[in-house]
């Protein structure tokens, strides 16, 4: 029988079926498909991949590939000759993807087994079967029924959507093992799972009752969650592993991003946008009986980083995705996180944060992919028969570095990279010796040693233990990736000649600088290189990004502490600055003084420290900054030495945030809005196209569907801080929002002095003085560094400000201040496109750039700040009469620094200096020491210096605010102004500029 006709594939599992012969006749009951379906025509093809069909293969050879015409002729038959045993059923079809698993699970849905299926060039895919009793198929009206159903399923197949695998089927062509069946393995499953609303359903329920072990017909919400993520995860699998193939295919050079924090939050609701899957999930969840909002919220956040950096290394993983950038993520998989922040009375408490309680479904554990990492021990040193000296470290303690993989999809391409992050086990999980002698703390010490390593980001190092865990934690990173990159590369090529042009790694900050050393080890110690050439491999891959322009923010070791830790390194770092120090003296003429203030290894009263950013800098082939001024500022600065002799290394790189999460995602209304407006969602990969907003700033209408817009996201904000307080809030308010890692440079007290301040203005005055008071809501969120005690006072003092204000009816809603504790990326995609305001107001020259600046600007949140980090190109992007700018510039901060302690202070900013001190809102023993610190010469970060210009500044905000239409204004010019903030910009100019690393497009193999 054959057939051309168009359509979709029909079909069900039957229940019944080829029936067993009647009790009483013996007659076999004939094959019938199923009467009327109840469902879409397109179920049994959408389901197949969800469900393994029972096929059983042997002497299988290549899918024919021959020509038919237009390759929608198929042809049937049911031979019952040729075998004893079974029924062969031939059918000469055209490969298409999914093919063979769609016929295979077609004969179980007739309730007929396959015994075994092969190809058959020239003539199709013969099946052998049987029927329920192990019989072969004889009647002639069972088998026109299974002729009959195949051809409806066959004819509904030629027009079927299913994509092909290409990038599997390139892998496939390469070498295999003989032992493998290359083109069936990749035959059974040749296209990728369907995404329409049925195929997802059964997707969901497969994993309720098989990975979830529970019953489809009870399971909860969170349960539901799990199910969902873990369908949504198969798809990304699959081009998980098809991205993999194919970069392998192609060996293009690679760069490997290593950063010890990755802010990931929730990766749900990221993967849905990204694979544009979003509708189908949402129908499938809700025909389910579950709502999407209330299944994404069981998701936990992944606890892997802590503010600006880890977030800043999540966007851009999720840009060299949607580039196709041939890049890899690696850093740590810390057990606790940082910590969940408790306010308890206004106190920061720290607890773990047990975001793996329950699992997490996004990562795929790899034990085979296992690496020793070492510490502590001796070197010592043997002499080859060709008199080389070889070193050879003898560790006096090893652990295992274990892989957990973490897929990170690009917007709307198949490519899918990877976030790889290391777990520290144990070498021996358990002495069995001692337990059995009865030392049961013994038998488990080594575990729980090994495992300390990575269950805590950032532990507090205010102790020797604290500093050595950390550098542990540094070097076990770095130790387990540069061994994962060698044994990558060194499957593909026998020499390192070309590792420099396969190989780009990007050191996120100092913390991976330990990398240099490591790098150099195993290129040394374990494949023999000489130094000059280890050396020049080392400096053309590695690249270094510094973050501060805090000369005490830069990282320092005590060299007691690294020898101890990492002997071997510690000898490689001395042997690099001595070749360093002795390349100033005779290729610059550097000597004295200036040449120890360069030196890799400083000399302090306290001992011999060494400085990681000087290592990063003279082994890494380029160093940049993070925004213009910050750029600038380190040329001038921290590192003015150093661009002196090497000024062709220093390059600025402007931060970027992923528009995807933090404006598409983050804020649906907002995304409908701009993509009606531009006839376009083409925004979400090219950003820039958001200047077109600015034609329709002026536009009445158009500032009304905004502000339609803002105030939708506001009640948002509001019904999440009342679920926080129980108040509800004054939606006419402006919400004035501060959210970032508490620190005396970001001046969270600065704003909660002028909160104060306020506060005392609105309680002096009159009924009729309050009706023209602009009413605020101040949020401010984040957390405090557990050994960082200035900032737990801040916190403190912000808690007893709220109290007090949020409790006293005579302000009632004209002022409101809350602080959100254990702030997250979940809590910020709620709490950005619902402000109004946002506070950027660090001391100019003392943020390196901000990113929070970029996400509140792209959804239209106005900025109170100064001129410092990438404030200074926000401004000029959007204008700086778009902005409320205040304060000293950058250049102004060393005078007035020598010069504060003589400094006239406003009398609005002593004002509120002793509405503090004075006890107006309690602890003002606990406060003393925040007011010692803006006293005087201790004012080191200027805040009377630039209280009364914000507080002008807030002023202009207030007046602003009462014309809707120039703040509405503002608002558009604002996002429109955004372009450029993008970090697929950002990412772009690092591949381009310093990786050297092009994009690999998904395409098919020719």
């Amino acid at each position: 029988m054959a057939g051309t006709s168009r359509g979709v594939v029909s079909g069900r599992r039957r229940s019944g079926g080829a029936l067993p012969r009647s009790a009483a006749g013996g007659q076999r009951r004939p094959i019938r498909t199923r009467a009327p379906l109840r469902e879409s025509t397109t179920n049994v093809a959408s389901r197949r991949r969800t469900r393994d069909p029972t096929v059983a293969v042997a002497g299988s050879v290549g899918p024919s590939k021959t020509e038919r015409g237009d390759g929608n002729e198929f042809a049937i038959e049911l031979d019952n000759a040729s075998n004893p045993e079974f029924t062969v059923v031939t059918v000469d079809i055209a490969d298409k993807p999914g093919l063979l698993t769609l016929l295979s699970s077609t004969f179980h849905d007739m309730n007929l087994s396959v015994e075994k299926a092969e190809y058959v060039q020239g003539a199709g895919i013969k099946f052998w079967i049987k029927d329920e009793e192990d019989r072969k198929i004889e009647d002639a009206e069972d088998g026109e029924n299974i002729k009959q159903y195949l051809s409806i399923v066959l004819s509904k197949l030629m027009s079927s959507p299913s994509k092909p695998r290409p990038f599997a089927q390139a892998y496939a062509e390469a070498p295999q093992p003989d032992h493998l069946n290359r083109e069936l393995l990749y035959g059974l499953l040749d296209s990728y799972l369907k995404n329409d609303v049925v195929s997802i359903q059964e997707s969901i329920v497969h994993h309720v009752e098989f990975t979830l072990a529970r019953s489809r017909y009870k399971f909860d919400t969170r349960e539901a969650y799990f199910a969902a993520a873990h369908s949504l995860r198969d798809r990304l699998i699959e081009r998980w592993n098809d991205t993999q193939a194919w970069i392998k295919h192609k060996d293009p050079k690679r760069v490997y991003y290593l950063s010890m924090e990755f802010l990931m939050g929730r990766t749900f609701l990221n993967a849905l946008h990204n694979l544009g899957v979003m509708q189908p999930y949402q129908h499938a969840l809700s025909g389910l009986g579950y709502d999407m909002e209330k299944v994404q919220q069981a998701e936990r956040d992944a606890a892997l980083g802590n503010g600006g950096l880890g977030r800043l290394a999540s966007c851009f993983l999720d840009s060299m995705a949607t580039l196709n950038l041939p890049a890899w993520g690696y850093g740590i998989r810390y057990e606790y996180g940082m910590f969940r922040q408790v306010v308890s009375e206004g106190f920061q408490k720290e607890q773990p944060d047990y975001w793996l309680t329950f699992g997490y479904p996004w990562e795929i554990e790899r034990p085979h992919v296992a690496y020793p990492v070492k510490f502590y021990g001796h070197v010592s040193v043997h002499e080859s028969q060709d008199g080389r000296q070889n070193f050879v470290w003898n560790a006096g303690e090893e652990v295992t570095a274990v892989a957990y993989d973490n897929p990170i999809p690009g917007f709307k391409t198949p490519s899918t990279i990877n976030l790889r992050l290391w777990a520290a086990k144990p070498c021996q999980e358990f002495d069995l010796e001692a337990f059995n002698t009865g030392d049961y703390v013994s038998s488990i010490i080594d575990k729980q040693k090994a495992e300390t390593i990575t269950s805590v980001l950032y532990p507090d190092d205010k102790t020797f233990e604290g500093k050595e865990l950390r550098l542990k934690q540094q070097h076990f990173m770095v130790s387990a990736t540069l061994q994962d990159i060698v044994r990558r590369y060194k499957e593909q090529h026998e020499t390192f000649d070309a590792f420099p042009e396969k190989v780009a790694m990007q050191l996120n900050d100092t913390h991976p600088t330990l990398g240099i050393p490591e790098l150099m080890r195993i290129l040394m110690d374990e494949n023999h290189l000489g130094w000059t050439r280890s050396w020049e491999i080392t400096t053309k891959v590695f690249s270094f990004t510094n973050h501060t322009v805090l000369p005490e923010a830069l990282e320092q070791w005590p060299v007691s502490l690294v020898e101890k830790l990492l002997p071997r390194h510690m000898q490689i770092i001395y042997d690099i600055n001595w070749r360093f120090l002795k390349e100033l003296q005779q290729n610059h003429g550097i000597s004295g003084d200036k040449l120890g203030s360069m030196s890799i290894i400083l000399d302090t009263e306290y001992g011999k420290m060494v400085r990681m950013a000087y290592l990063a800098l003279v082994a890494s082939h380029t160093v940049n900054g993070v925004a213009a001024i910050h750029s600038k500022l380190i040329k001038e600065t921290i590192f003015k030495e150093f661009h002196d002799i090497w000024p062709e290394k220093f390059q600025n790189k402007t931060n970027g945030v992923t528009q995807r999460r933090w404006l598409a995602q983050c804020n649906p209304p907002l995304n409908r809005l701009i993509t009606e407006t531009l006839g376009t969602e083409a925004w979400i990969t090219h950003l820039d196209l958001l200047k077109g907003l600015a034609a329709h700033a002026e536009d009445e209408t158009f500032q009304q569907k905004w502000a339609e817009v803002k105030v939708e996201a506001k009640a948002k904000l509001a019904s999440l801080l009342k679920d926080l307080a129980g108040d509800d809030l004054n939606m006419d308010a402006i919400f004035d929002v501060q959210v970032k890692r508490i620190h005396e440079y970001k001046r969270q007290f600065m704003n909660i002095l002028s909160v104060a301040l306020r506060y005392d203005r609105i309680k002096s005055m009159t009924e009729k003085e309050k009706e023209e008071v602009v009413p605020r809501v101040v949020i401010i969120g984040g957390k405090a560094a557990p050994g960082y005690d200035m900032a737990k006072r801040i916190i403190k003092l912000i808690s007893a400000v709220s109290e007090t204000v949020n409790n006293d009816p005579d302000v009632g809603d004209l002022l409101k201040v809350y602080f959100v504790p254990d702030y997250n990326v979940s809590l910020a995609e709620v709490i950005v496109p619902g402000s109004d305001l946002n506070q950027q107001i660090s001391t100019a020259g003392t943020e390196a750039s901000g990113t929070s600046n970029m996400k509140f600007a792209m959804n239209g949140s106005l900025i109170i700040g100064t001129m410092d980090g990438a404030n200074v190109e926000i401004a000029e992007e959007i204008g700086e009469e778009n902005m409320f700018i205040f304060g000293v510039g950058a250049q102004e901060v060393p005078a007035l620094r020598s010069q504060r302690e003589y400094l006239q202070v406003d009398p609005q900013f002593q004002h509120a200096v002793n509405l503090i001190q004075n006890g107006h809102f309690g602890w003002a023993d606990y406060f003393s020491p925040l007011i010692e610190s803006i006293t005087g010469s201790r004012d080191w970060y200027l805040l009377a210096n630039d209280f009364e210009s914000y507080l002008d500044a807030q002023e202009r905000v207030d007046q602003e605010w009462r014309d809707k239409a120039s703040w509405t204004r503002k608002s558009i010019l604002s996002t429109a102004g955004s372009g450029k903030f993008s970090s697929d910009r950002t990412i772009h100019e690092y591949a381009e500029d310093i990786w050297g690393v092009e994009p690999l497009p998904p395409t098919i193999p020719e």
